[in-house]
């Protein structure tokens, strides 16, 4: 294992993945699918040669000493590895092209989930790939934010960190005896594997329990753990669990909402209810039902529909379970949301799931978006300035921490949030030039850098297979750039990355 680890990070994951196409190729075979089963072990096969000769004539470098260059190994999974994946994709399903199955892969490992393809198009093994590659890449953010991004202060953790982005390794945390950015990557691989792995078994063990298919068990709760969303069904309203089965899931959600759920290797509080992330995350996911339910109560009373409170009960679920779905970047979608609408007789705009999955979740959790700990940033500056103009005088009761939030903090996440709209504004732009309509372009660039993929087809109509090959790669690169965030690519850029 110690000569696996020396070897380069990119070099690993092309290994990694490599082997895990052993699993689809055997289900494939299996169930008599011949044909995507040598597709996918050929596949596999040809990446474990290239990993192992690229392997030998690497061993003999130094590599994993910088902590910048782990993190453009990093991206480079995202644009590099998606090439290879998308080979064996292809020869599955033969009738597609090849920009449209790196397309998928780049949607799967990047979990954003969009697809371009009808659930009935794929088989079961092409499903089951999908799947395992957005739930693979959820592990690899996983591990990617406690190993490479916390180190440089990336990825939300700029907020509560006293150093710059990309330099905080430089000034302190290189320096420490047996700490190197190999070290730590391997360390955090080792903790966080088998959590994410056994919480993965236990979702699918409860779903199974509650009566569902066993492989959309497996998916779902790949889908799920990963907040990639998805399905061989192209979502939930087929499920035999019914409303159980939501409720599982929904209980899963809140480890997309805080880091503390899951691990405490990067935070000091204590208690998953002290993570501010964790409680802002609640307040948005059950206030913004709430109002939804009291909208639409108003307009069941009008029609004089308002005793119905079975429906009522209902509606409020499928409010509940879709916000915080779409607020942790999965894109489920609850079987009563729609009849959260038939009970109102109103139609929920899909702005408000837009806004939702611009939001996002936790720091250093699989969920895209701008992450929740800019947002209790910006409101702690927010309510700061509020007290300074009513009370000029006053001086802020806080701890360093908070001090640290609220102003260097807010300043960086301000930042982010700027960087995220110019984003949103050059992909949208970009799209447009290419022929897509504004609302089309708005979903896509938002489905695509929020890494919310269901997006495309809850919020909007939105055609993606009708998209031209450009429109198709631009939105790849937007799903690798929400994914790492502007900030993240800025700091690439350094020349630190290219010494030694």
């Amino acid at each position: 294992m110690k000569a696996v680890a020396r070897l380069p990070l990119f070099l690993i994951l092309l290994g990694i993945l490599s082997v895990s196409m052993i699993v689809p190729a055997t289900y494939a075979r299996m169930i008599g699918e011949y044909h995507d089963a040598r597709s996918f072990l050929y596949g596999g096969l040809i990446g474990l040669i290239l990993t192992t000769l690229m392997g030998l004539a690497l061993s003999n470098r130094v590599h994993n000493r910088s902590a910048l260059r782990q993190l453009v190994a990093f991206a480079a999974a995202f644009l590099i590895l998606p090439l290879f994946m998308a080979v064996p994709f292809q020869e599955a399903v033969r009738n597609t092209g090849f920009v449209s199955a790196y397309f998928e892969m780049v949607s799967a490992v990047t979990t954003t989930g969009a697809t371009l393809y009808e659930p009935s198009r794929l088989s079961l093994p092409e499903h089951l790939f999908r799947a395992q590659m957005g739930w693979m890449g959820g592990l690899m953010m996983w591990v990617a934010a406690s190993g490479i991004l916390a180190p440089l202060a990336l990825g939300g953790f700029e907020v509560t960190s006293s150093g710059e982005p990309g330099q905080h390794i430089l000034q302190g945390a290189a320096r420490t005896k047996g700490a190197g950015p190999g070290h730590r990557l391997w360390r955090s691989t080792r903790e966080l594997t088998p959590i994410y792995v056994g919480l993965t078994l236990v979702l699918t063990v409860m779903l199974l329990v509650a009566g569902e298919d066993p492989f959309l068990a497996i998916c779902h709760a790949m889908a799920l753990m990963s907040t990639s969303g998805i399905s061989p069904e192209g979502g939930l309203h087929s499920m035999q669990s019914g409303m159980g089965g939501e409720m599982i899931l929904f209980c899963f959600f809140l480890f997309a909402l805080s880091r503390q759920t899951f691990s405490s290797d990067t935070r000091q509080d204590k208690g998953v209810w002290n993570d501010p992330e964790f409680r802002l995350g609640v307040l948005i996911a059950v206030g913004i039902p709430l109002a939804l339910f009291l909208r639409h109560w108003v307009a069941a009373y009008e029609v004089s529909d308002e005793q119905n409170w079975l429906a009522g009960l209902r509606a409020l679920w499928g409010g509940l379970f879709t916000a915080m779905s779409f607020l942790t970047t999965t894109g489920f979608v609850s079987a009563d949301w729609v009849s959260a609408q038939g009970w109102s007789g109103l139609e929920t705009p899909g702005i408000i799931l837009m806004g939702l999955a611009l939001l996002g979740g936790g720091v250093a959790t699989t969920a895209g978006g701008v992450k929740l700990m800019r947002v209790y940033a910006l409101y702690l500056n927010g309510a700061r300035d509020i007290e300074r103009l009513i009370h000029p005088s006053s001086v802020a009761h806080a701890g360093l921490s908070t001090k640290r939030i609220r102003k260097e903090g807010a300043f960086i996440a301000w930042v982010s949030f700027m960087l995220f709209a110019i984003s949103i504004a050059v992909v949208a732009v970009f799209l447009g030039l290419m022929g897509v309509d504004f609302e089309e372009a708005m979903v896509l660039t938002l489905a695509a850098l929020s890494n919310t993929g269901p997006l495309t087809e809850v919020a909007g109509q939105t055609d993606l297979p009708a998209l031209l090959e450009e429109g198709k790669l631009l939105l790849c690169a937007a799903m690798v750039l929400g994914r790492l965030e502007l900030l993240a690519v800025i700091v690439m850029i350094s020349p630190d990355i290219w010494r030694g």
